[in-house]
């Protein structure tokens, strides 16, 4: 028996080769958990079976299409609605900033301002992700959400410097602060606008699977550290304590250095394809419970915007026909799918235990290069 790859790509990808036989998936294949109907009476349901010889698995696939247009919408929502929270912070706080005088929360003001414009990098990396894959860009334009990722990460990292920069520069020049109270009132609109905002991209990232969004969560959140550093500063003034507004600002720089690492690391780890060996975890088990696996081998995924693909290496009887192992393979590719969350595309490779001379000979010189 010859070794063989089933792929399961989204429309209009398909990777089947010289495949002209229709994929046969049990009854219930298209019951995804997400209660499709296909309703209207017999031409519906007959339109439907035709479409479905014609192209298998189109029907799931343009599922899966309109998932991650869903999920880049979503991204985009959640960012437009981010820019408009912290530019009515920006603009509360900068005319608190011309009354006052205060340089701190001058500051925090350009620190929401930069954490805004964030919105810059991470809306073209979800408006290249909606494009689709060609023949240059394979596996389509979801990895520019990594590169606005690592200009998230730099944002941060200036920022942190700025608040440290501050911080030292009004510890060796202290400076008078007046109308503590409106600078205090700025600095908690500060807060409640970046922690907001924080909560919201930290949130939309993780359930849509974009750590870019997540890293400027994160950013959010640092700044929302730093308006409290302008209120511990201002009540320090507040009772004679000028030494307190520099001394909180050199401490919240310590802290936003620690987000920074968080964010950091979350971004790097996409960027070398590392996944939560959970779900490998959670792959390996599905493909073990399909009925004509043997043994399941080297199991693989890999982030590509905020969606998962994989491939795996499955064992099945030397004795099936190309047609049984096709078979044995699709059930893996279905059985992956609903086990491992965001996965929208398959390669499963079908291998046998050899008898005789071991098919994988010719390519052993590669390997031991």
């Amino acid at each position: 028996m010859s070794e063989q790859s089933h792929t399961h790509e989204p429309h209009g990808q398909h990777g089947h080769g010289d495949h002209d036989h229709p994929h046969p998936h049990a009854a219930g294949h298209h019951d995804h958990g997400r209660g499709h109907d296909h309703g209207g009476g017999r031409w519906a349901r007959l339109k439907h079976q035709l479409a479905h010889m014609v192209t298998p698995h189109s029907h799931e696939a343009m599922d899966k299409v309109d998932s991650a247009m869903e999920t880049s919408r979503e991204g985009m929502r959640t960012l437009w609605l981010s820019l408009g929270i912290l530019g009515l912070t920006t603009v509360i706080q900068a005319v608190i900033v011309v009354v006052s005088g205060s340089v701190a929360l001058l500051g925090d003001t350009i620190h929401n301002a930069a954490d805004a414009l964030t919105v810059v990098p991470l809306g073209i990396a979800f408006a290249l992700g909606r494009r689709s894959a060609n023949r240059r860009y394979t596996y389509g334009y979801g990895r520019a959400e990594d590169l606005a990722g690592v200009a998230i990460v730099l944002t941060i990292a200036a920022s942190s410097a700025l608040a440290a920069y501050e911080a030292s520069d009004r510890l060796l020049h202290p400076r008078d602060i007046t109308h503590l109270w409106a600078v205090a009132i700025a600095a908690v609109v500060g807060f409640i606008g970046n922690e907001w905002v924080a909560r919201y991209r930290i949130t939309t990232g993780r359930k849509i699977g974009s750590a870019a969004l997540v890293a400027d969560g994160l950013h959010a959140r640092t700044d929302g550290f730093t308006s409290l550093a302008v209120l511990l500063g201002a009540g320090g003034v507040a009772i004679g304590w000028r030494w307190a507004d520099p001394v909180v600002g050199l401490l919240i720089t310590l802290a936003i250095l620690m987000v920074l690492k968080d964010a950091a690391r979350e971004v790097y780890r996409r960027l070398m394809d590392s996944i939560d060996p959970a779900l490998v975890d959670a792959a390996e088990t599905a493909l073990r419970d399909v009925d004509g696996i043997l043994g399941v081998g080297q199991v693989r995924m890999r982030w590509i915007g905020h969606a998962l693909r994989a491939e795996a290496d499955i064992v099945v009887d030397p004795h099936l026909t190309i047609v049984a192992a096709h078979q044995v393979a699709v059930a893996a590719e279905h059985a992956l799918i609903h086990a491992v969350p965001r996965l929208t595309a398959a390669t499963v490779h079908t291998d046998h235990l050899p008898h005789g001379a071991d098919p994988h000979a010719p390519l052993s010189h590669h390997h031991a290069a």
